[in-house]
């Protein structure tokens, strides 16, 4: 398969997904946006934990771009909280989620259908905060993208990201035993790409903190702040392995 096809074979794999129950395209519920509505902020880069307040500052006339972001959770959120909000996503599934609870709510909000991976159909300096729930593990490449996100954020603007380590590319489906080389990559590594396809799990990729975190000081974005997070569930989850990390970083003004 040629590289240029990965990003749909993917977006065919989150539909599937989505149509079996998938946690992460569940619409947010009436109940939780007028909680939102009232101030109850809750949003997740990670599997388990919240995003802490002070990550997110005043959102109320922000321009926020949910990257990767669709599912009509955190979307949802951001309006309530005020925030002039951009939803870009690759799955159309997800964007007509975030569609249904704006018809639902009665609000506006952008929805762009595009691949991350060719560039952001966007400005320069159009957002002030990029928030990023755990997505780049299926693109190949990430610097592009950081390069991508400092040029669409304005001077002072906020990148809000969660990913996985390495730790859970090397592991075998019990995350008894390290099984995998590295790098994690499908589509150079046959058996690694036939192990994902035994769990219909797409075509996901390994990225080392060089990669993610360098590579966001090389786009030019200064990391002030990370957490760790789990699995949520899973022998590695139950040992209290972290498995991601959320970073919050910033372009210079």
């Amino acid at each position: 398969m040629a590289d240029t096809t990965y990003a749909d074979v993917n977006a065919a794999t989150i539909a599937r997904w989505i149509d079996e129950g998938w946690e992460w395209g569940r619409p947010l519920s009436h109940e939780a946006y007028l909680a939102a509505c009232a101030g109850d902020v809750r949003l997740q880069l990670t599997p388990t934990k919240a995003v802490p307040r002070a990550w997110l500052g005043e959102l109320r006339g922000t321009r926020v771009l949910g990257l990767a972001s669709g599912g009509g959770q955190q979307g949802p959120v951001f309006v309530a909280a005020g925030a002039r909000t951009t939803i870009l996503d690759y799955t159309q599934a997800q964007l007509d989620s975030e569609a249904l609870v704006a018809q639902r709510e009665g609000y506006d909000i952008e929805l762009v259908r595009a691949d991350m991976t060719r560039g952001l159909p966007f400005d320069d300096a159009s957002f002030d905060v990029v928030f990023n729930p755990v997505s780049i593990c299926y693109i190949r490449e990430v610097e592009p993208l950081w390069r991508e996100v400092a040029r669409v954020l304005a001077p002072g603007g906020v990148l809000l990201t969660g990913f996985d380590t390495p730790v859970n590319f090397l592991v075998d489906a019990a995350e008894e035993r390290i099984v995998w080389s590295w790098p994690f990559d499908p589509l150079a590594n046959p058996e690694q790409r036939a192990f994902l396809e035994q769990d219909d799990a797409g075509l996901q990729f390994g990225h080392g903190l060089a990669e993610t975190l360098g590579g966001m000081l090389r786009a030019g974005l200064v990391i002030e702040d990370l957490y760790e997070d789990s699995n949520g569930e899973g022998r590695l989850h139950e040992l209290h392995t972290p498995t991601y990390l959320a970073v919050r970083a910033r372009k210079p003004r």
